[in-house]
């Protein structure tokens, strides 16, 4: 006898200002990941356009915009271009670990700089070691702290420059957050470098997608994500590839419905 399906329970956030489009108030739609079937049940939201943070998994949900696109990397078909293949070179020499949701002093360290380079303004620069630490280590959900480091020499672990905190999904790599070290002249491109490394390692494993977050057309922030092809983007009849460079007009992500969950 089968344990009975229970539908979770989803919640509305109040608006808050948007932090990528000036002008525009966000809101998210989010249920939490507990239990047994936690996991089934991230897996079954990915699909349809939610991420997880902690314990939740969300999605915007916001009254008069529908921006942000959620995105995806077709994994077995990826084939870097002339550029994406010197980055691979440039870091082909750090060392990739795949570590138990633990964080550490040293990642946290590298996420103070991560913030202080790329976002000194954004939600998470008063992040304290407690909240790194939630972040990374309350999961539900198979997860990873992906590790980049420099060579070790004489026994002892290399430099870390660049970690990932990375679900690991029914049908590939979702990719939560990333940091690296940003500032570091001889490490330029780390952070295309890392999404690639997520790409072809899935690729390799069979698992056919490596999922990005949202997308935004026209912002500069989120540019980035639409340089590894083929991708596709969520709409109301599901995932479809597309060509940024072709514009594509901002839709709202499926309805949700009983059936795409249980």
């Amino acid at each position: 006898m089968t344990a009975q399906f229970r539908f979770p329970r989803f919640f509305v956030t109040s608006p808050s200002p948007c932090p990528y489009l000036p002008g525009k108030q966000e809101r998210k739609v989010f249920t939490e990941l507990t239990g047994a079937n936690a996991s089934e049940l991230n897996d079954a939201l990915g699909k349809i356009g939610f991420r997880r943070s902690q314990g939740v998994a969300y999605r915007p949900s916001c009254g008069d915009c529908s921006a942000c696109i959620s995105v995806r990397v077709v994994t077995q078909e990826f084939a870097p271009n002339a550029s994406q293949r010197k980055v691979l070179k440039r870091h082909s020499d750090l060392e990739v670990t795949a570590a138990q949701p633990w964080s550490t002093d040293e990642q946290y360290q590298l996420l103070r700089q991560y913030l202080a380079a790329r976002h000194p303004d954004g939600g998470m620069a008063g992040m304290d070691e407690i909240d790194f630490a939630d972040m990374v280590e309350q999961t539900p959900v198979n997860t990873f702290v992906i590790e980049y480091r420099e060579p070790s020499v004489n026994g002892m672990p290399g430099r870390l420059v660049g970690a990932c905190l990375t679900d690991q999904q029914g049908d590939g790599l979702s990719m939560i957050y990333s940091f690296f070290a940003a500032q570091d002249e001889t490490r330029v491109g780390l952070g295309n470098f890392i999404i690639m490394d997520h790409i072809l390692r899935a690729g390799a494993a069979g698992l056919p997608y490596v999922y990005l977050g949202y997308w935004i057309q026209g912002s500069s922030r989120m540019e980035y994500k639409t340089k590894f092809r083929p991708i596709e983007r969520l709409g109301p009849d599901g995932w479809h590839r597309f060509d940024p460079e072709q514009g594509a007009q901002p839709t709202p992500p499926p309805a949700i419905r009983i059936s795409q969950l249980a």
